[in-house]
C-alpha cells in the first residue's frame, strides 16, 4: 500500500486492524473513522458501548502524527488508569507496525506513559502526545487537537455538582487549544444523563454525530436524537431494519437482546442506544406531567378532581416550564362542587449557613387531595422582614398549623418568629426534625402523591416560582427553581445543588400524608348520605310536625 493511500484514515485503519489480528473494520467503524478524520472543528461521537472508538482514536491520533510530526496532540480520559491505557495502546502501535517506525521515539525524546514525543517531531515545548485524566491539571498545556475520550462516567455525573465541576473542567480545553484554522476538539462517549456534557456541548455549537446499537425508524429518531444520527445509519434505516442491529456482523439481534437483559432498560438506553430519555425518565422518579394545574381558591376545593394527560389537557404556554424535554403540566379533566378545606398547613425551611433562601409552602387538604396555592423562597435568613413576610402569608391563606424544619439553629428561628405571628396570625408552631436522607425523604414522600395524580398547584405558583429565581445570577437561575429541584432529584446524596422549595414543599405534604388513604369518592358518598338525611327528616317534621305516628309514613 502506497503512502498515497494511507493519507485517506479508513485505509490506516485497515492496516493497524490488520496488524492486531482483528477482523476487517466493519463499515459502521469506516464511517466513524471519515469523520473523526474531515469532521468539524468541534465534534462530538457517540457511538455505542463495544463499537471500538476508542482504538479508532488510539489509530487516528497515530495518523494524524503520520501525516504532520509536529502536531501536539492532547488525549484526556475520565480517569489517569484510562488515559494511561490510551498512551499504552497507543505506544504499542507505533512500535510494532513497520510503516511507522520514523515515529518512534528517539534517544532524548520524552517517553513515558504520560507524555512522548514521535520521532521526527521537531523540538517543542508540548509533546507530541499528552494523556491526561480530566482532574488532572490541564492548564499550561498546548495542543493542535484535543480528544477528550469517554470523560463523562458515573462517578463525576451522578449530582449536579459533579456535572457543574465536569462542565467547568471541559472549558479549559479553549484556553489549551491553539489558535488555529486546523485546531480540533473531538469529544467521544456515552451520554449518562439527560444533562449530559455531551448534550451541553451541542448547544455551545458543537456538531454532534450519533451511532446507536439499532435502527430507530425517521420520526421518532429526530425526536430522540434531534437530527444528529449519522447519514451512514440513516441511509440503511427502512420499516424491515427498524429495531434491528446497526453493526450485525460483531453484534446480532440475539445479542443485542441478551445486552438488554443484562444492562436493564435504562442501561441499554444509554449504553447502546445512546437514548438519555429514556434512562432519565427511570432515574428521575418525580415527573411534572404527573401534577395537576388548576386554580386553587382560598377557602374552598373541588371535592373531586379528575387528571387527565391527553394533549388536549396541556397547559398552554403562559405557564413556564423548566421540566425535561417532552414533560407537560395537564389541567383536569373534571372539577367537582366546590367545599371547604378540612386544612391547611405551612411548611418553613429556614435559611442557614451557608443557603441563601428561607423557602416556605402551603398546602390544602380536601378529600384526600392536596392543593398548593403558594411555594417560593425568601431572602433575608432570619431578618425582621423575612419573618414579617412568612406570617402576612400565614394570614393570607389561613392556616391552621405552621411546621418549621429544626435541623438549623437549633429552635432560633421558631423562638424569633413567634412573636411576630402572634400579632399577625395567631397559630400554633411546630418544630419537626428529620433524620433519614434528605433526597430519599422528599421522593419517598412525593412519588406515591404524584403517582396518584393528588398534587394540585395553582397556575400562580409556577409563574412566581419562575419569576423569583430571575433575581440571581442567570447560570443559577434554574437551580432555585422549584419545578428544576422536583424534576432533577434523585435519590443520589447531593443531587441538586439547592433543593429548599422542594424540602419545604415535601415537609407539607408529609404532614397530611396519614390522611392521604382517604377515597374521596368515599368521603362524597358519606357527604350525599348526611345532606339525604339532614333533607328527610326536614321533610317528616314539615308533613308530619313530629307527630309520634310519623314512622308510618315509611312502612
Amino acid at each position: 500500500m502506497s503512502d498515497h493511500k494511507l493519507k485517506d484514515f479508513r485505509n490506516f485503519l485497515y492496516v493497524v486492524w490488520k496488524h492486531l489480528g482483528l477482523p476487517d473494520p466493519t463499515d459502521l467503524q469506516y464511517d466513524i473513522a471519515d469523520y473523526m478524520q474531515h469532521g468539524p472543528k468541534r465534534g462530538v461521537i457517540m457511538a455505542f458501548r463495544g463499537v471500538g472508538k476508542s482504538w479508532i482514536c488510539s489509530a487516528y491520533v497515530v495518523h494524524q502524527l503520520l501525516l504532520d510530526p509536529s502536531k501536539n496532540i492532547l488525549v484526556v480520559s475520565a480517569s489517569k488508569n484510562r488515559s494511561d491505557d490510551f498512551s499504552t495502546f497507543t505506544l504499542r502501535i507505533i512500535n510494532e507496525i513497520p510503516v511507522l517506525a520514523g515515529l518512534k521515539p528517539r534517544d532524548g525524546q520524552r517517553f513515558s506513559k504520560v507524555s512522548f514525543d514521535v520521532g521526527s517531531a521537531p523540538p517543542a515545548h508540548a509533546p507530541s502526545v499528552k494523556s491526561l485524566g480530566i482532574t488532572s491539571q490541564l492548564t499550561g498545556s498546548r495542543a493542535d487537537i484535543i480528544v477528550a475520550d469517554d470523560i463523562e462516567v458515573p462517578n463525576n455525573s451522578a449530582t449536579q455538582g459533579l456535572r457543574d465541576k465536569l462542565d467547568e473542567q471541559v472549558k479549559e480545553f479553549e484556553a489549551i487549544l491553539k489558535p488555529l484554522d486546523s485546531s480540533r476538539i473531538l469529544f467521544l462517549g456515552t451520554p449518562q444523563c439527560e444533562d449530559s456534557i455531551y448534550n451541553k456541548l451541542r448547544e455551545r455549537g458543537y456538531t454532534a454525530r450519533i451511532w446507536p446499537s439499532e435502527f430507530v425508524e425517521g420520526s421518532k429518531a429526530e425526536k430522540i436524537y434531534d437530527g444528529a444520527v449519522a447519514p451512514y445509519i440513516v441511509s440503511k434505516t427502512t420499516a424491515e431494519s427498524v429495531g434491528t442491529s446497526t453493526e450485525p456482523l460483531r453484534f446480532s439481534d440475539v445479542d443485542l437482546e441478551e445486552r438488554k437483559l443484562s444492562y436493564g432498560r435504562s442501561g441499554y438506553a444509554l449504553q447502546f442506544m445512546l437514548n438519555p430519555r429514556l434512562s432519565d425518565a427511570d432515574r428521575y422518579p418525580l415527573k411534572i406531567n404527573d401534577l395537576i394545574v388548576n386554580d386553587v381558591d382560598d377557602d374552598v376545593g373541588p371535592e373531586k378532581i379528575t387528571y387527565a394527560s391527553s394533549p388536549d389537557y396541556v397547559v398552554d404556554n403562559t405557564i413556564p416550564n423548566v421540566g425535561f424535554n417532552g414533560d407537560r403540566f395537564f389541567r383536569p379533566m373534571s372539577v367537582g362542587a366546590q367545599i371547604p378545606y378540612t386544612g391547611s398547613v405551612m411548611s418553613i425551611d429556614p435559611s442557614g449557613r451557608g443557603r441563601d433562601e428561607t423557602s416556605y409552602a402551603v398546602v390544602k387538604m380536601l378529600n384526600g387531595q392536596l392543593f398548593v396555592p403558594a411555594c417560593n423562597g425568601l431572602k433575608g435568613g432570619y431578618s425582621e422582614n423575612t419573618l414579617k413576610e412568612l406570617a402576612m402569608i400565614a394570614a393570607r391563606y389561613n392556616v391552621n398549623k405552621i411546621i418549621v424544619e429544626s435541623n438549623m439553629g437549633d429552635g432560633m428561628f421558631t423562638e424569633l418568629f413567634k412573636p411576630l405571628l402572634r400579632n399577625v396570625h395567631p397559630v400554633g408552631v411546630e418544630e419537626v426534625r428529620h433524620s433519614q436522607q434528605k433526597e430519599r425523604r422528599i421522593i419517598d414522600t412525593l412519588e406515591p402523591v404524584m403517582n396518584r395524580h393528588k398534587l394540585i398547584f395553582d397556575p400562580s405558583v409556577i409563574k412566581d416560582d419562575y419569576r423569583s429565581a430571575l433575581a440571581y445570577p442567570i447560570e443559577q437561575q434554574t437551580r432555585y427553581m422549584l419545578f428544576y429541584q422536583l424534576s432533577r432529584i434523585t435519590k443520589d446524596k447531593g443531587s441538586l445543588l439547592q433543593d429548599d422549595r422542594l424540602d419545604a414543599l415535601a415537609m407539607a405534604v408529609a404532614y397530611w400524608v396519614e390522611q392521604m388513604a382517604q377515597d374521596a369518592d368515599v368521603k362524597i358518598d358519606e357527604r350525599k348520605t348526611d345532606a339525604l338525611k339532614a333533607e328527610l327528616e326536614s321533610f317528616i317534621t314539615a308533613t308530619v310536625g313530629g307527630s309520634k305516628n310519623k314512622q308510618t309514613l315509611w312502612m
